[in-house]
């Protein structure tokens, strides 16, 4: 890597991360279901990659409400996964690969099984009831909150042991856990001390933008509603956010090599400054929902609307600040199906294209398993196939409040979180090598010819692609810290930008349609190398570039 001068350089804005869906990697004992040994197995396959950090989605002891969101136990290795024999294992795979690990830490809230939760709701008077927020019966019902994952969106649970409700922002058995508390904090700390003592290097706090409330639960203002936007503003960036940020730095961050990241960035962009800012002693990254929110419905969100988001993003975190480069995770459907195509035709293309959208922004970028190799949506018709909380909670409010439920299926089918958690395909054989038996959810029809065996031998595949951008990015430091430059956003199928540091200057083009497009752009025929392209052959005549369909390039200038 050229040695370039820049200020506030840091390893993990530098690295690309490997997110894991550990239950869907590889499965070892033949249970259907992923394991820790599993991705022990597969070390050698994420080194090829490239990639220099992993993030599994959580391992702790759980009851699996949730599928490991739900906490029973912080300093427990779940049983189906493992046991802490095989983390450190897994830790020390990864280290002597130079590859580090980030651990997924969910403390808005724990399992109702978790022995805080069965002290707390014991009795009124418990050492630990203000451990969660509980709201007394004799006052009456609490005022509305939202629900994730409750069926009728209700965040308050009567229990009749204490006649009282609990607060849960997620399922029922995801109690929240009351940050008021100092005794909470500190306990989150000491859990987060107890990884990073073992080697972790990183944390993912899950659903942290919404771990402050105001205990006194006032109605919200006229004009809530609970949509995402409302939800996100009015539940999210509590009065004591920053307090709670600043102390867990002082108490961990500081004190260790590691990076802490936030799921969510509030509302607005100076919510996700004020919590990243390296003058805020907060956090180090931000993790933003807008570019992945923009396909929430079966109507595709437009290239306009793209461009302006990613470019939004881009422009306000230049110079101060850092956030994360990301289309997909296990909260969401293959990003094939959701911004590229999964036409035959189309889809290695397209999957290629989005790749190299994704390595080539400013930001850390995350890739999530399968999306190497250009996994697609597996297509469940029937609300019998889901396995995931919200697609059939959603889909029983959807029958209370008398909603199409045909319509309601299609949506399942282009944006349920199952589609992207199907099990990896390695293979062609029965059940894509990722079980003997059969998985937990369905391994897609088309693993006989999307896997990485296929894809490993072919230099043409997706899977080489990526690998190639990760190189590329790795070597180029223009692609993490350069500056972003839109290049005519009005185009309307054609999203084209330039990275420039120093006297490098990188122009990427990216046909975002099925349709042949052209570019006219001044000087480009002063291009001195083509360093990307999806197909074998570049049009560029005087200045004008013709893609193919989907066709993505990154041109050296």
């Amino acid at each position: 890597m050229k040695d370039i001068n820049v200020l506030n350089r840091a390893w993990w804005k530098e690295g690309v991360i490997y997110q894991i869906y550990p239950r869907s990697f590889k499965d070892t004992t033949g249970n259907g279901i992923g394991d820790l040994q599993g991705i022990i197995q597969k070390l050698d396959y994420i080194a090829s990659l490239g990639v220099t950090m992993v993030w599994l989605n959580p391992i702790y002891e759980s009851p699996n409400d949730d599928n490991g969101y739900d906490i029973s136990d912080y300093r427990a290795i779940m049983s189906e996964f493992g046991t802490m024999e095989d983390f450190s294992e897994l830790l020390e795979g990864l280290h002597e690969r130079n590859i580090k690990f980030i651990m997924d830490v969910v403390v808005n809230h724990s399992s109702d099984e978790h022995e805080w939760f069965k002290q707390s709701r014991s009795s009124r008077d418990n050492p630990y009831r203000d451990y969660y927020h509980w709201w007394p019966a004799e006052k009456g019902k609490p005022n509305h909150r939202w629900s994730f994952f409750d069926e009728n969106s209700d965040a308050w649970k009567y229990d009749a042991q204490t006649n009282a409700y609990y607060l849960h922002y997620f399922s029922q058995k995801q109690p929240d856990l009351n940050w008021e508390n100092p005794k909470v904090r500190q306990e989150v700390y000491n859990i987060m001390k107890f990884w990073a003592d073992k080697g972790v290097d990183g944390f993912r706090l899950d659903a942290f933008q919404f771990v402050s409330k105001d205990i006194e639960f006032p109605p919200f203002p006229e004009g809530y509603d609970d949509n995402i936007p409302s939800v996100i503003k009015y539940h999210g960036m509590g009065p004591h956010i920053h307090h709670y940020l600043r102390e867990m730095y002082n108490e961990v961050l500081s004190k260790y090599d590691v990076f802490a990241v936030s799921e969510g960035a509030g509302s607005t962009l100076d919510d996700a400054h004020s919590i990243v800012d390296e003058d805020r002693n907060e956090l180090q990254m931000v993790y933003h929902f807008e570019g992945t929110d923009l396909v929430s419905s079966l109507d595709k969100c437009t290239l306009k609307d793209f461009k302006a988001s990613f470019t939004k993003w881009e422009t306000s975190f230049e110079n101060k600040g850092w956030i994360s480069m990301y289309l997909s995770n296990h909260d969401q459907s293959r990003v094939v199906n959701r911004f590229g195509s999964d036409n035959p035709k189309f889809k290695d293309y397209s999957a290629k294209m989005l790749n190299t959208f994704i390595l080539s922004m400013r930001g850390t970028p995350y890739a999530y398993y399968g999306d190497e190799l250009g996994m697609t949506n597996i297509g469940f018709t029937e609300i019998e196939q889901y396995k995931d909380i919200a697609a059939i909670n959603g889909y029983k409010k959807a029958a209370s409040d008398g909603e199409n439920l045909n319509q309601y299926l299609k949506k399942l089918n282009l944006l349920s979180r199952d589609n992207g958690r199907t099990p990896m395909q390695w293979d062609a054989s029965n059940h894509a090598g990722f079980s003997k038996e059969t998985p937990w959810l369905p391994v897609h029809e088309n693993h006989t010819t999307v896997n990485v065996a296929n894809q490993e031998v072919d230099q043409n595949s997706v899977l080489h692609h990526f690998k190639k951008m990760v190189a590329l990015r790795k070597d180029n430091l223009v692609f993490v810290y350069g500056k972003y430059k839109i290049i005519q956003k009005e185009h309307p199928t054609v999203y084209a930008y330039s990275r420039t540091l120093d006297k490098q200057k990188m122009i990427i083009l990216l046909n975002f349609s099925e349709t042949v497009s052209s570019i006219n752009l001044l000087n480009l025929v002063q291009c001195k190398e083509v360093l990307i392209n999806n197909y074998d052959h570049l049009t560029i005549e005087k200045n004008t570039a013709t893609l193919q369909p989907y066709q993505a390039v990154i041109l050296k200038f």
